[in-house]
Formats: structure tokens, sequence, C-alpha cells
């Protein structure tokens, strides 16, 4: 699985078979749920801390002068606010510690 990315849908697909007695469809809601309450809050400026997991943040980048890459002109880039996620202790540890099975092989093993 390393440099595979897990889609939303793979996502909502192992949570519904690791739980079989909640719906697919009710576990769709639940994860789009929680995603849209982190990017409601992050919008309104909040921070969001999952505790084990980690931290989103907005992080505001001032008015800057950048350079187009191809032409080497100067380009003036506005303001903006990006999304910013720091990693929890937990996560970093289980990262650097290599693959853990994922909730569906913890529960059969």
């Amino acid at each position: 699985m390393l440099g595979e990315a897990l889609t939303k849908s793979e996502l909502i697909a192992e949570l519904a078979s690791a739980n079989p007695h909640l719906r697919g469809q009710d576990v769709e809601t639940i994860v789009a749920t929680i995603f849209e309450e982190i990017t409601f809050a992050l919008a309104r400026g909040e921070r969001v801390e999952l505790r084990g997991f980690g931290a989103f943040t907005v992080k505001h980048r001032d008015a800057r002068t950048g350079r187009n890459p191809r032409t080497g002109a100067s380009v003036a880039v506005d303001e903006k606010s990006v999304p910013f996620f720091k990693a929890g202790k937990e996560l970093r540890v289980r990262v650097n510690a290599g693959k853990t099975p994922r909730v569906a092989e913890r529960k059969t093993a």
C-alpha cells in the first residue's frame, strides 16, 4: 500500500465492513458530516483538534511578489488563508513504527 492513497469511498467501504451493524449509507453520512464540520470550523477560523490524530488550523499567508517559473516575470500573489494539519504524537509514532493493521484486520485477528 506504500504510495497508494485511500479514497473517501474506500474509507467508507472499510468502515462499513468493520461495522456490519451500521448501514453503508449511515457510514457515508457519518464520514461526510465529520468532514463538513471540520471544514465549517476552519472556515470560521477555529482550530479542530482530534486527540491522538492531530490538529487542523488555518494559516494566513501575507500578500507577496512571486515569480512565474516559466517566464521569470514578477507576479503579485494576494494574501490568502490555507488549511494546515499538524499530526499528533500518536499518529507520528504509528507512522514511524511502520505498517499497522487496518480496523477490519484488527477485528478479525
